[in-house]
């Protein structure tokens, strides 16, 4: 029987945010290594054009800029596409509006590319052992349900999401606490056995520190409605180093 180590750690440089829509590629350039971060970033613009994204990201759209600098992943999320229940909801129909032909294709086209995406759910256990055995994770959040213990406060609060959602912008969706859908990715990055904590990376951080919560604080924000339960285990971690 393999236990896991009491912690884990992956050292990422991080990067914060610069525009109201790329936490998700800011996330991706946590986990790139120096020379294509530098690469991504002195293209920035002709990158998003060829990827044919504007100021909108899906987690599809991460999955095909991973595959782009051929980093070893899988994406898991409960629905394959577009769930039509969001095009009830302002903010997102507009959004699908502009996303949904690009989106619909990736999804379709994503096998033929050498993607792994899986229609499936994941609980947090196999969360930590994917960080315990192989790399980071990348996590579709509701940020109004994720509060920093370092932060102490909301990251709505602290980092302006209310202004500066990455895709649903003050939209009103159910949850589980009845609050503000705000999607936003982070990096997890580690954990700790014995606080029951997780570490992570919060692209509106811009002092560059790594956040933590409890394991059971990130499992409400990762699965309440309108993230999909999109995850993506990353395999190949360039610039990781154990702690």
């Amino acid at each position: 029987m393999n236990v896991l180590p009491q912690s884990k750690h992956y050292n990422l440089t991080h990067y914060q945010q610069r525009y109201n829509w790329d936490c998700g590629l800011s996330c991706i350039l946590m986990i790139l290594s120096t020379a294509q971060r530098e690469q991504f970033l002195n293209n920035f613009e002709a990158i998003c054009k060829d990827e044919g994204f504007g100021s909108s990201t899906w987690t599809i759209d991460l999955c095909y800029l991973l595959q782009r600098y051929q980093v070893r992943h899988e994406y898991y999320t409960q629905t394959l596409g577009i769930d039509p229940n969001y095009t009830q909801h302002m903010y997102y129909s507009k959004i699908i509006d502009k996303d949904e032909k690009r989106v619909t294709r990736k999804f379709k086209d994503a096998k033929a590319h050498g993607l792994r995406v899986m229609q499936r759910t994941v609980d947090m256990e196999v969360i930590i052992k994917h960080l315990a055995r192989n790399g980071p994770v990348i996590l579709l959040t509701n940020a109004s349900l994720l509060t920093c213990d370092i932060c102490k406060r909301n990251a709505l609060e602290k980092f302006g999401c209310f202004r500066l959602s990455c895709i649903a912008r003050n939209t009103r969706l159910p949850t589980d606490k009845n609050k503000r859908y705000a999607g936003h990715y982070v990096v997890l990055c580690g954990y700790e056995m014995s606080s029951k904590k997780l570490f992570y990376h919060n692209p509106e951080v811009h002092d560059g520190h790594i956040c933590r919560c409890l394991t059971e604080a990130m499992d409400t924000a990762r699965t309440a409605f309108g993230t999909d339960q999109d995850i993506i285990f990353i395999y190949e971690q360039q610039q990781s180093s154990d702690q």
